[in-house]
């Protein structure tokens, strides 16, 4: 197949000019370089081919194949030096009148055919093509870091971009190896906006008092079963990074409480406490490696309590097979007795409340989330209240970690730490949907691309049940009275039927 923008100019040569440029070369592209920096362009050159000579030193490319891939990356050293090109690609600094003012330029040298795009990340399409004469032919193209290895790139488009730029684009983007995903001009497109929900969540725990971030970080990886917990991802992308993101999301949605940023990003990126870059962030690192606080160790209960599991509790059976298997003595009685241990499981409501509610006391009761399947957990997320006695705390703990597996003991919330994260994530992508944003397979596809989750956040909802998450925001939003954590309407029309692509293609 011909390739389809055989001429194509890079403008801006940092790391994602540097990764767009490197792959449209390898797709057999001429790219031309162009950095208003003295020498920055030559040095991007360098440093692309220097890339290509370590492949040819491991054996993933022949020589002569490298030699070909540096014959077609060239400098260029002025714009009008990008006259011939098919396709510019523009990565440079996120400011809107700059941007707009090297657009205006651009169009002036090259070719009526030729196609214009920006690397935005957070910037409106239809904002920055405001003041061309052709916005037909320009549109996102918003790669993600490090470019050769993230595989998915976001089509957008502008209020005018025409279909054509579009689908040229999406084309181009499969010839360089990578999922083109379709979406419209909203604040955060696709990936930074379904990305809300991960961090912020996290972030409004923390700030709680619920748990600290290392607790959190474990819990989200060992039982949500997520690459990297929330506060190790933001010390890999640095707060110079994603909290402006999270700060011009707000802001464009005009406050929507979803996405409001928090105080304590806001806080560490004045204090310089950036992330892995500058040594310190939510974690301190040494050699590169972060120095993590030890946990709790397992309390040692010299005699155990009887166990009475609340009428209530989400996956009862399951919970009682498990304490069967770990050999506590379980009551089963409609109440329990005034020595025993009280476990409840609900979704979305705090312990407090749920011993209140159902009359029990509270110095003896013991929340644990059931949400996901305990036999697909790597930890199991226990929960007191502010009343909970310390040895029914502690034989709780020790009672869950009979078999080995690690156990977290957080405080008091609406919704453990687990349900809550998936819940807003969920909901978040339901919204997307709601507003047509782009279609739920290139939701997915975009978010397990991008973002690197375990599943889809459709999936998500699917394998832990949308009629759980919906309890559970229901039932948030009753305990913080919240308007962030309101179901989209997407989310409670598909309820009862599911959440997967088999139920909604458009």
């Amino acid at each position: 197949m011909q390739i389809i923008y055989q001429t194509v100019g890079i403008v801006g040569t940092g790391a994602m000019g540097r990764g767009i440029a490197q792959i449209a070369v390898q797709a057999g592209s001429v790219v031309r370089l162009m950095d208003a920096q003295a020498g920055a362009a030559e040095k991007a050159r360098e440093a692309i081919c220097s890339q290509w000579s370590k492949l040819v030193e491991k054996g993933r490319i022949d020589a002569d194949t490298a030699d070909g891939h540096k014959s077609r990356l060239l400098v260029a050293e002025v714009l009008a030096d990008l006259a011939d090109c098919h396709l510019v690609v523009e990565a440079i600094v996120e400011k809107l009148d700059i941007k707009k003012a090297l657009f205006a330029e651009l169009e002036s040298i090259v070719s009526a055919e030729a196609v214009l795009v920006t690397n935005t990340s957070s910037l409106s399409i239809t904002a920055i093509a405001a003041a061309l004469k052709h916005p037909g032919r320009f549109a996102g193209y918003h790669f993600f870091n490090p470019v050769p290895l993230m595989k998915v790139v976001e089509v957008i488009a502008g209020l005018k971009t025409s279909a054509r730029a579009c689908t040229g684009l999406s084309q181009y983007a499969q010839q360089m190896g990578h999922t083109p995903v379709q979406a419209q001009d909203t604040p955060g497109f696709i990936v930074n906006h379904a990305g809300r929900g991960y961090g912020t969540e996290a972030l409004r725990i923390v700030s709680e008092g619920i748990a600290d971030f290392a607790t959190i970080d474990r819990i989200l990886r060992e039982q949500a079963g997520f690459k990297l917990g929330p506060f190790e991802l933001m010390d890999l992308t640095a707060l110079d990074v994603s909290h402006p993101v999270m700060e011009s999301i707000y802001h464009q949605y005009y406050e929507e409480a979803r996405y409001r940023p928090s105080v304590i990003t806001a806080q560490r990126l004045a204090g310089g406490l950036l992330g892995r870059k500058t040594g310190e962030g939510f974690y301190r690192y040494d050699a590169g490696a972060a120095q993590l606080p030890a946990e709790a160790a397992v309390p040692e209960v010299a005699e155990m309590p009887p166990v009475w599991v609340s009428l209530r509790a989400a996956r009862r059976s399951e919970l009682l097979q498990l304490l069967k298997d770990l050999g506590a003595h379980i009551e089963t009685g409609a109440s329990p007795s005034l020595q025993a241990l009280t476990l409840v499981a609900p979704l979305g409501f705090d312990i407090t409340t749920v011993a209140v509610v159902e009359r029990l006391d509270p110095a003896r009761t013991v929340g644990i989330d059931m949400l996901i399947d305990d036999a697909v957990t790597k930890r199991r997320v226990l929960a007191t209240n502010p009343a909970t006695r310390s040895d029914m705390r502690d034989a709780a703990h020790a009672l869950f970690a009979r078999d080995g597996k690690a156990v977290s003991v957080i405080r008091d919330s609406g919704g453990f730490v687990t349900q809550r994260v998936v819940a807003t994530i969920v909901n978040i992508a339901s919204d997307i949907c709601q507003q047509g944003i782009c279609s739920p397979k290139d939701l997915e596809t975009a978010v397990t691309l991008g973002l690197g989750y375990p599943m889809g956040p459709l999936a998500m909802g699917d394998r832990y049940g949308p009629t759980n998450v919906l309890e559970v925001l229901f039932n948030m939003q009753t305990v913080y009275g919240d308007q962030r954590y309101r179901p989209s309407p997407w989310l409670r029309r598909r309820g009862a039927i599911g959440l997967s692509l088999m139920h909604e293609e458009s």
